[in-house]
């Protein structure tokens, strides 16, 4: 068995491509020490400013942060944030000839307002509804997917990821062997099966599972009694029925301060605990769970390794403000210290 060094060191010798919609993060971080005159609201004094690329841009940046080779495919607006984000990921050293821009569509874009290290308000920034043409997606994809080790889809339900789609990724996937890994959207579950593997945080199958049991289909097939997940029981339940209705190899349910579930054919619910010694912000931590998953999949790891790495990456990620990318030292230092 490899070592989690051993793994690591291999990241650099694989080529993932992302799918999925890409966002750009703001952070405003000041202070309060008022309430606003106008309004029953806090005044915030800014002190710092920031723009990170985010949703499955920093999924691109994750995977290029640790030294593999990225291609990120993507539609952002002819705007000037789309034009940030290209240059963002650029500068990364991620191939960003698969991300389009469409003059009808704004760049997603996220601004979170923090002071005394809570979040005060986020501002959200995108076109709802809005008909994409991923035409040249599917085409980048058919052209590229030959050369990749795997693929992730990073689902935040923006309009670009449809069953569509997927049905192509999964079609071509298949030809050329290459696995196929989802950073899941509640409403589009049942668009996944067949997949190699999906990442679902505990809100999300528990939604999840609320939307399947409402399909003809799936309520028949799902033996699930309860959509909460707030037991053992409960979890593992979920967790092999999900896995054998969406026919997958494997399902890693995260589970917040109560780390990870891994699920596998034919073995018994794995149990990981968490390693996030402080929890600062969660943004990003989903994002860095699917990189290093996928990562650690192709460079040799086991199911349960692999699952051991995005969970240290994750505490890692909440320990720190805003969508930011593990880096491979971080890793294998907090491997060494568990």
């Amino acid at each position: 068995m490899n070592t989690y060094k051993d793994i690591i060191a291999h990241f650099k010798k694989k080529t993932i491509l992302v799918v999925g919609d890409i966002m750009l993060d703001r952070h405003i971080v000041g202070s309060v020490s008022r309430i606003s005159p106008e309004a029953p609201v806090p005044v915030v004094l800014e002190q710092q400013h920031t723009q990170t690329v985010g949703g499955a841009a920093n999924v691109g940046n994750n995977l290029s942060t640790l030294g593999a080779r990225v291609l990120q495919t993507g539609i952002v607006g002819d705007d000037p944030e789309g034009e940030i984000l290209r240059q963002r990921l650029k500068k990364k050293g991620v191939d960003i000839s698969g991300i389009f821009s469409d003059k009808d569509y704004h760049t997603v874009t996220k601004t979170r307002v923090i002071a005394q290290h809570q979040q005060v308000v986020r501002i959200d920034r995108e076109r709802v509804g809005v008909a994409l043409n991923i035409s040249r997606i599917k085409t980048f994809i058919a052209h590229h997917v030959g050369d990749v080790d795997a693929v992730i889809i990073s689902d935040y339900g923006k309009g670009l990821i449809t069953s569509d789609l997927i049905h192509v990724i999964c079609s071509q996937a298949k030809k050329n062997k290459v696995k196929v890994l989802v950073d899941p959207k509640v409403e589009h579950f049942n668009y996944y099966r067949g997949v190699t593997s999906i990442t679902p945080n505990r809100r999300e199958a528990e939604n999840a599972i609320r939307n399947l049991k409402i399909r003809h289909d799936a309520g028949r097939k799902l033996n699930i009694r309860s959509d909460t997940l707030n037991t053992n029981e409960e979890i593992n339940r979920a967790g092999q029925e999900l896995l054998k209705y969406l026919e997958l190899e494997s399902l890693l349910i995260t589970l917040g301060e109560h780390g990870m579930r891994l699920f596998e054919k034919n073995k018994k619910p794995c149990s990981i605990p968490t390693h996030a010694k402080d929890i600062y912000d969660v943004t990003g931590a989903g994002d860095a769970v699917i990189s290093v998953f996928t990562l650690a999949l192709v460079a040799g790891a086991t199911k349960k390794q692999a699952a051991q790495l995005a969970n240290i990456a994750a505490g890692i990620v909440v320990g720190k403000l805003g969508a930011v990318a593990v880096t491979g030292p971080e890793l294998i230092k907090a491997a060494r210290d568990i």
